[in-house]
């Protein structure tokens, strides 16, 4: 391939052909990964308390990933001079686990054998979701892959025990991951405004290991300063919530909160993080592309997740 595209070939424009993440290679049997990344759909919404509609995620946000691309030999960046994900670093889509309506536990089971398949194969595991309760599963599947950090970048605090007797919705997943005796400690970004979670959520959270900053206190701090609050040798699980930035410029999901992120707040964050630490998942949720009629939510989770794994695989000396 040259490094202007397919020049003995197809053009393949972002248009053309299959929607898979990234139009990367599309893998079926599970039990045949071979990959540095695998990417999984988890499409189940059925954790969410207002605006259902993440279940089309997975498919949006893996349409929106094609705009990038180009079949140019990796992704290069000027102002850092780097050329991200090159050929070098491989990358599948495993296309959805299989959901089961109502059944919250059967569809999280199905999702957490797939993220479980991705680590049995020694791939980095990437989750589309999908509401913010596929995390669970995604955090179960770590259960013999030693000690992880999470850090969450969210409008929402998501630290409810039980609320109606539902432990498995989209407002529970970090206080079951809290619970887990392998995760160490939370970082939990961006949360703001009226949360779903009252003060004692707060209160558990923080007994519990969490360091909890709103966009304004994240903003003064800058990208270096936060990273710097992580404990240092943590491997880190990135969970992002899409409403954990701005409706003004991402406003397809089911809970949007004003006062978010921008998206290079963000960015440089996963940077300087990805420099520092050891990055072992990564999900993004909470997309829900029929609000959005513009496409941009999706197309800011494709940039965004796209430019994550250059950082971490860049960081790998690829």
């Amino acid at each position: 391939m040259s490094a202007h595209g397919y020049e003995g070939g197809r053009l393949d424009l972002p248009f053309v052909g299959i929607s898979t993440f990234g139009k990367r290679p599309y893998v079926s049997d599970w039990s045949q990964i071979d990959a540095d990344v695998a990417v999984l759909g988890a499409p189940f919404d059925f954790g969410t308390q207002w605006r259902s509609g993440a279940r089309f995620g997975p498919r949006g946000i893996r349409e929106a990933s094609t705009l990038f691309s180009f079949g140019h030999a990796g992704a290069y960046d000027h102002e850092d001079d780097a050329t991200y994900l090159p050929a070098s670093v491989r990358i599948v889509d495993i296309g959805d686990a299989d959901i089961v309506h109502t059944d919250t536990l059967k569809s999280h089971a199905n999702i957490e054998a797939g993220v479980h398949a991705i680590l049995q194969a020694g791939a980095l595991p990437v989750t589309l979701g999908g509401d913010h309760s596929v995390n669970i599963p995604c955090i179960n599947a770590f259960d013999d892959q030693g000690d992880i950090h999470i850090l969450q970048i969210d409008a929402h605090l998501d630290f409810v025990d039980e609320r109606h007797g539902v432990r498995f919705g989209h407002g529970n997943p970090m206080r079951r991951a809290a619970e887990k005796p392998y995760v160490t400690g939370l970082t939990q970004v961006g949360i703001r405004n009226v949360s779903s979670t009252a003060k004692e959520g707060y209160d558990a959270a923080r007994e519990m290991g969490s360091d909890i900053l709103s966009v304004r206190q994240a903003r003064k701090l800058g990208a270096e300063a936060l990273t710097a609050r992580i404990p240092e040798g943590a491997r880190i699980y990135i969970t992002i919530d899409i409403d954990g930035f701005c409706p003004s410029i991402a406003p397809g999901t089911g809970t949007p909160s004003h006062g978010g992120f921008l998206y290079y707040e963000v960015l440089e964050l996963l940077q300087a993080v990805a420099k520092r630490h050891e990055i072992v998942g990564v999900d993004l949720v909470e997309v829900a592309p029929d609000y959005d009629q513009t496409g941009g939510t999706a197309i800011l989770a494709a940039q965004i997740l796209l430019n994550t794994l250059g950082f971490i695989f860049h960081a790998r000396g690829h």
